[in-house]
């Protein structure tokens, strides 16, 4: 299990995908921090700064992004992210900012610890 001062800065990935998919169906959010932690974890080495970014992460990103299919699980991921961003180097979001395009996932925004996650829908 990763180190919890880790853990911020894997969130940060979640704003990848808090607000990448944009089906808006109402639905009450069964995408957890957790989710989003277990999903994204193959991530943080990258963000950190150590080598390139692995398959495992933009596979864990792709899981994501289709299990975040309503608006309320795409905020419920964005508020993870939101609560511990700021715990984040300028360097860290923008490796993490990164990721979508080596993925070859399409994310509508900017990547950022400002996101307004009640926009995502």
């Amino acid at each position: 299990m990763l180190n919890k001062q880790l853990f911020p800065l894997l969130l940060v990935c979640i704003a990848v995908a808090a607000a990448a998919i944009t089906t808006t169906a109402a639905e009450d959010a069964t995408v957890t921090c957790d989710t989003v932690y277990s999903d994204l974890e193959p991530c943080l080495g990258y963000v950190l700064g150590s080598g390139s970014v692995p398959s495992e992460c933009c596979s864990g990103l792709k899981s994501l992004l289709s299990a975040a299919r309503a608006t309320a699980d795409r905020q419920s991921a964005c508020k993870c992210v939101k609560n511990v961003a700021s715990r984040a180097t300028r360097d860290q979001i923008s490796r993490a900012a990164k990721i979508p395009g080596i993925c070859k996932a399409n994310i509508p925004f900017k990547i950022s610890a400002d996101v307004d996650c009640s926009k995502i829908k």
